[in-house]
């Protein structure tokens, strides 16, 4: 799976200094390939009915979700000795996998995703700063459009949204750029400041895994997005895998499981709209087939 390139660090230590680190040639060869193919795939057009592929939730990004279903290296890649092996040293050895999704953003000179460290836990319970690590690697060339991230600032204040004036207060040496070739990977402590880089002039593949301890309390807002769901697995990917890699793709873990969950839609007007197109769609080429049927035993042809 990983290239040559592939920095040897103490990746845990460098976590725990800058709260982000580069790893270079993470993906390569048929593996990035058959990833890149793959993702590709689910970009061609927006899911729908029986049709699966891209969801669109904002203006600049389509959203591949449960990407460990796509191809084998995505599997392999969420369970690699080199990142689970720096995980359970800076989260500690309940930490898993709980998310697993891509993007393309769509080129742009809107900063549409500025500075900011992810909320996910109740900061209304939870008085400390719990660890969470996300890998991140690049499935498209990336020059513009790149994560940046400010290092030293993690584990410092709960995840907020951080406005321009307030960045200027840190040197801009400490400003962490990862462009870079198709299977560039890196890890970050998502509690330090971050962002999408402006402008987006190419199309940016990019997948995101997002690690920490299940039981954890979650805040309101992802308890009923249903965000942190149980992993969806192929069951083709899952063979030869150790006791260790089950725990960490969450096999028979349901702490965060809702039974029959029901998202809230939001567009509801318009999907009335298009569900009633649709059936009118479905009853004209009924009919048009039974017609053709029809004629076809009249005149023979």
């Amino acid at each position: 799976m990983c290239g040559k390139g592939l920095i040897s660090v103490n990746i845990s230590e460098q976590l725990e200094k800058d709260g982000v680190v580069v790893l270079p040639g993470f993906l390569a060869g048929e593996t990035l390939r058959s990833m890149q193919l793959a993702f590709a795939s689910r970009l061609r057009r927006l899911r729908w009915n029986d049709v699966d592929g891209y969801e669109k939730t904002e203006r600049f990004r389509h959203m591949v979700q449960n990407v460990l279903q796509l191809e084998q290296g995505f599997v392999d890649a969420a369970v690699h000795p080199l990142v689970t092996d720096a995980l359970r040293s800076y989260i500690g050895p309940k930490f898993a996998l709980v998310e697993a999704k891509g993007w393309k953003s769509l080129p742009t000179r809107r900063l549409f995703h500025g500075w900011h460290a992810d909320a996910w836990y109740d900061q209304s319970v939870v008085a400390t700063i719990p660890r969470e690590v996300k890998l991140a690697f690049y499935l498209s060339d990336v020059r513009t459009g790149a994560f940046e991230y400010i290092r030293g600032t993690h584990r410092k204040q709960h995840p907020r949204i951080w406005r321009g004036h307030e960045i200027s207060a840190f040197p801009a040496a400490n400003i962490q750029r990862v462009a870079g070739p198709a299977g560039t990977a890196f890890l970050f402590d998502t509690s330090g400041i971050h962002r999408q880089s402006s402008p987006i002039l190419e199309p940016r593949q990019a997948v995101f895994y997002n690690y920490h301890d299940p039981s954890v309390p979650l805040q309101q807002e992802d308890i009923d997005y249903y965000r942190y769901h149980p992993l969806l697995l192929n069951a083709a990917f899952l063979g030869n895998l150790t006791a260790e890699q089950q725990r960490v793709l969450g096999f028979g873990n349901k702490t965060n499981y809702i039974s029959g969950f029901e998202r809230h839609p939001k567009h509801l007007r318009f999907q009335s709209l298009a569900n009633k197109a649709f059936r009118a769609k479905v009853v004209v080429d009924e009919f048009t087939l039974r017609t053709k049927g029809k004629l076809k035993k009249i005149t023979g042809i």
